[in-house]
């Protein structure tokens, strides 16, 4: 197995697991994920649900299938998960372009940001990752590879998943948390005096 597509199984296995786990890790979770697909005004009211329950299980799919042993199995896990990130940044796309603030609700029911142009961007370059990776598996031959770099190469696809998962949360701390107060009137801090 080359080295950069351990990674990359690896990587797309934490995005996947994080993103389905954290959707179903409570009821509130669940809910607010489905109600998020409602706010996109994508989709009739009448599947939202049923989308939703979708997503999560292609989520676990994914993240099953590219971690096992079989390169027939990886390559298809990672070609669905390519094919699944490209229809994610479709529709987040859609949904800036026509000015939606709808919060991102990706990796469950933490984030409060709203879906802009990264998260288009962070999904294509995942759904590329993903594809190639899905190649590079499904084209190969079998070849001898070194447990320590194999184990290197995982970490490094963990570390790098567990990044994008937590990059809206770590992007929040760095938001300005709003318009700046002034002092109160007759205050001596206040400027001009």
């Amino acid at each position: 197995m080359p080295y950069a597509e351990s990674a990359v199984r690896v990587l797309i296995a934490t995005v996947f697991l994080v993103a389905a786990a954290g959707k179903v890790s409570s009821r509130r979770s669940f809910t607010a994920f489905t109600a998020s697909l409602g706010q996109l005004n994508v989709l009739p009211g009448t599947v939202i649900r049923a989308v939703a329950v979708a997503v999560v299980a292609t989520e676990w799919l994914v993240c099953s299938l590219v971690l096992m042993p079989w390169a027939s199995l990886a390559g298809v896990g990672l070609a669905l998960a390519a094919v699944l990130l490209v229809v994610f940044a479709a529709v987040i796309a859609r949904v800036v372009a026509r000015g939606t603030r709808a919060v991102c609700r990706c990796f469950g029911s933490g984030s409060r940001e709203p879906l802009g142009v990264r998260h288009v961007v962070r999904n294509l370059l995942l759904a590329g990752f993903a594809a190639s990776a899905a190649g590079t598996t499904l084209l190969r031959e079998a070849a001898p590879a070194e447990p320590w770099a194999l184990a290197l190469s995982a970490l490094a696809g963990l570390l790098v998943g567990g990044c994008v998962a937590a990059f809206d949360v770590v992007a929040e701390l760095f938001r300005p948390v709003g318009p700046a107060h002034s002092p109160p009137s007759g205050s001596p801090l206040q400027p001009g005096r």
